[in-house]
């Protein structure tokens, strides 16, 4: 006899395998996806920041921070004796349910420049 029995046993454990490999990828992929949309925010926060310290209008500011945010970023800004502070918050992940969502903040502050606007 040569013992054929096992035959397809590295099939049906490849099958339970796969799915966890798929799903580990997913959280992987949205955590780096996390990782690059904190560094935007980041240098939202920081342009946002430079540019009020300027004196260019709000609107502009907040233009300007958007722009270089992530997709669907908030934008505030806000000014405190001769500083000024500009925090940008995001949402990311949440893959179709399978992967958490992450917030992300960034906040950036910086004294206002002698002549500004």
């Amino acid at each position: 006899m040569t013992g054929r029995h096992d035959a397809g046993m590295v099939t049906a454990e490849l099958a339970v395998a796969f799915p966890a490999v798929v799903l580990m990828l997913a959280v992987c992929l949205a955590g780096l996806g996390a990782v690059v949309d904190q560094v935007r925010c980041v240098d939202a926060a920081r342009l946002g920041a430079r540019a009020a310290a300027r004196g260019d209008p709000p609107a502009q500011v907040r233009a300007l921070a958007a722009q270089a945010a992530p997709e669907g970023a908030r934008v505030s800004i806000g000014s405190t004796r001769g500083e000024v502070q500009v925090v940008v918050t995001a949402t990311t992940g949440g893959w179709v349910g399978f992967v958490p969502s992450w917030s992300l903040l960034a906040t950036a502050t910086t004294p206002v420049e002698p002549g500004a606007r």
